[in-house]
């Protein structure tokens, strides 16, 4: 899938059906993510298995990307002191740099907006540029960083409302 050639980029709510498909794409994107990390023992999503994802779906917001038809990215936020933390945001890797990404980020930010959250965030290796860029480029901001996961995580912050302090110490999981 080379990029801008596919355009039917569909994303929907996940279903407790979706857990399998919705493992697959995490372990794909972050296994590509330790790999680059150089630190695999510290990825914890690569722990998740389908009874983590079902609770998730019961518990969270999760949604999930299809690329004409096929399932290619997932991802998912929950309220965490008022904001909605973004987690287990991956991509496949073939689907990566055709839009799937930022459809997704864009979906848990109108749908944050809609359900009254005044920022959303996520936590990611502030080594990794290209991620840095893509978040930037999504409309966050780093708004702090911290060694707490044994690298340097970015704790990345987008407002949807001016002027919104974003607790940075009910973030630290």
């Amino acid at each position: 899938m080379a990029n801008g050639e596919y355009k039917a980029i569909v994303i929907r709510r996940a279903e407790e059906s979706d857990a399998e498909t919705i493992l697959a794409i995490t372990k794909e994107a972050f296994e590509k993510y330790a790999f680059d990390l150089g630190r695999p023992d510290l990825v914890y999503a690569l722990s998740d298995d389908e009874e983590k994802i079902v609770r998730d779906i019961r518990t969270k917001n999760v949604f999930v990307a299809t690329l004409e038809g096929v399932p290619v990215g997932t991802i998912r936020y929950h309220n965490e002191a008022g904001v909605a933390l973004i987690t287990r945001f991956g991509v496949t890797l073939k689907a990566q740099s055709c839009g799937v990404g930022g459809a997704l980020v864009r979906t848990v930010v109108e749908d944050a907006a809609k359900n009254g959250f005044e920022a959303v965030a996520l936590h990611t290796s502030a080594k990794m540029a290209s991620l840095i860029r893509f978040y930037y480029g999504q409309g966050f901001y780093i708004r702090t960083t911290s060694t707490d996961r044994g690298y340097v995580r970015a704790l990345l912050v987008r407002e949807l409302k001016p002027g919104v302090d974003v607790d940075i110490v009910a973030l630290k999981p």
